[in-house]
């Protein structure tokens, strides 16, 4: 399994102030569904960050995504391994596959792969 990136998600109301602050930083939008919005380096296009309001399809704001090749894969391994699945693999309609899992440490993972 490849790993394409990992993005803090910051969750936040203050989305407007947020994509400005991180502008300062170089930081632009590339994606913004209202509900989360993701900030990229021009540069360097898998330096991101999200900026989330509270999940549209979860039960729960996930604290960090990580992109992979192969989601059903990754979803195999983390239930195998007994982690605790916080959010079924489902394909959503803004063309990503996630699931979520907690980690160690009780953080919320976002596992995704795009469809």
């Amino acid at each position: 399994m490849i790993v394409r990136r990992v993005m803090p998600v910051i969750r936040s109301e203050a989305v407007r102030e947020s994509r400005e602050f991180y502008g300062l930083l170089g930081l632009e939008e590339v994606m913004n569904h209202g509900w989360i919005m993701t900030l990229a380096s021009p540069s360097s296009p898998t330096a991101q960050i999200s900026v989330m309001t509270s999940d549209k399809t979860a039960p729960v704001t996930p604290d960090v995504s990580v992109e992979v090749d192969d989601v059903d894969a990754a979803y195999r391994l983390m239930r195998e391994s007994g982690a605790e699945i916080v959010h079924p693999l489902q394909d959503e309609e803004w063309g990503v596959r996630r699931f979520f899992v907690r980690d160690p440490s009780g953080r919320v993972v976002n596992v995704l792969a795009h469809r």
